[in-house]
């Protein structure tokens, strides 16, 4: 269903590509790498133009999309000749990566899927030389931004190739840190992990601190960084060789543990609209003998699937517990308004995931926490839960 859903999308995005009369403009690319550039590169490019192009690799791969030339019209909000880039088809805002011009080059841009969308647009006054890009399936590795995402190793869940090398630098805000989770691990097994690994460091080079290094069947533990970057390296040797690994990473604010009594969560950029392709989670953690009760102020997610009736594409979903392994509170999607939720410990599990087109305002909650022992601050507390 999914699939059928993007093929849609990529369907709807070709035929609305517009085209300059006269002038090569926009297209589909989907060949292992390429090049592009816009209309007239490098003389002046027209007026009141505006150009898509979509590339689109092996599912599985991300694109690496790098500019060599550009010289675009300059203004502060980039309002009148610009570029924008977006992680997938869609022109959602949350899909943005980015709006450009004037004459600093965009810096190197890798997709988190295998779709990427660029759209060149030009007013009716001020021309100039224009862009030129090129693009590459790049399979292994990369630059990644994101508020969270999944990184895997080659091929994943097959075996992974021999003689491979992967390095990914996460990237997040100036004075967060980054949060790596494993979900699964398994590789060659060797005492050092000297043959195939998977190795962590502090930071975006392979000389900054080394955190840990795994193979075999081990189970890492959770992986905070000291600074906004960690550095992640891939490798295999020769012969043997096994499923990978898989690993969520998250920013700091896509990743908040709150254990004060009483407090107040958001989406990322509420009430504005929230980032597509995240996993994002709020744990509630207070002293044992506590309970929790969570109050929805607003939730605006994308609908639910038409097909099956389910919340299968963004939605919301509560734990009775510190992980999703816990008894499943509640999924919702759309607009539907939850009632109170009340866990049975000390601890609670909110998670929000989207996807990766149709991002909508997100959610916004309250919660209490009260000892399940009655004494004079739990008659309070009792009084609120009954009545609020």
């Amino acid at each position: 269903i999914r699939g059928v859903k993007v093929k849609r999308l990529l369907m709807k995005l070709v035929v609305l590509m517009p085209q300059v009369q006269g002038v090569k403009c926009g297209g589909v690319l989907s060949a292992l790498h390429g090049n592009f550039s816009s209309p007239n590169f490098p003389g002046l490019y027209p007026y009141d133009t505006e150009c898509t192009w979509l590339i689109v690799v092996t599912e599985g791969s991300s694109v690496l999309l790098t500019f060599s030339h550009f010289d675009l019209e300059y203004h502060n909000r980039c309002d009148y000749d610009y570029i924008k880039i977006y992680n997938g088809a869609s022109k959602d805002q949350g899909n943005l990566l980015g709006t450009f011009c004037g004459k600093s080059s965009p810096p190197q841009f890798t997709s988190s899927w295998h779709v990427m969308s660029i759209i060149f647009h030009s007013d009716k006054h001020v021309a100039s030389h224009g862009f030129s890009a090129a693009y590459q399936k790049d399979v292994c590795g990369g630059v990644l931004t994101g508020l969270s995402g999944v990184i895997t190793s080659p091929d994943y869940p097959e075996n992974y190739p021999n003689n491979a090398e992967c390095h990914w630098i996460i990237q997040a805000a100036p004075n967060s840190v980054v949060k790596l989770v494993f979900i699964d691990l398994q590789m060659e097994n060797n005492v050092a992990c000297n043959f195939d690994y998977v190795a962590i460091f502090d930071g975006p080079t392979l000389g900054d601190a080394h955190l840990s290094r795994y193979c075999g069947n081990m189970e890492p533990p959770d992986i905070i960084s000291s600074t906004h970057e960690l550095l992640v390296v891939f490798k295999s040797d020769f012969n043997i060789g096994g499923r990978g690994f898989k690993a969520y990473f998250y920013s700091a604010e896509c990743q908040e543990v709150y254990t004060a009594v009483k407090g107040n969560f958001s989406s990322p950029q509420y009430p504005n609209f929230y980032p597509n392709n995240i996993k994002c989670q709020w744990t509630i953690q207070l002293p044992p003998g506590y309970r929790i009760k969570v109050f929805f102020l607003d939730l605006d997610l994308e609908g639910r699937n038409s097909l099956t009736d389910g919340c299968d594409y963004d939605h919301l979903a509560a734990f009775d517990g510190g992980n999703e392994k816990a008894s499943l509170l509640g999924k919702w999607c759309g607009r539907e308004m939850p009632s109170p939720i009340i866990s049975s410990g000390n601890k609670l599990l909110l998670v929000l995931h989207t996807d990766r087109n149709t991002a909508n305002r997100g959610f916004s909650v309250v919660y209490i926490g009260g000892k399940a022992a009655l004494g004079a601050w739990s008659c309070f507390f009792l009084f609120l839960w009954v009545c609020c």
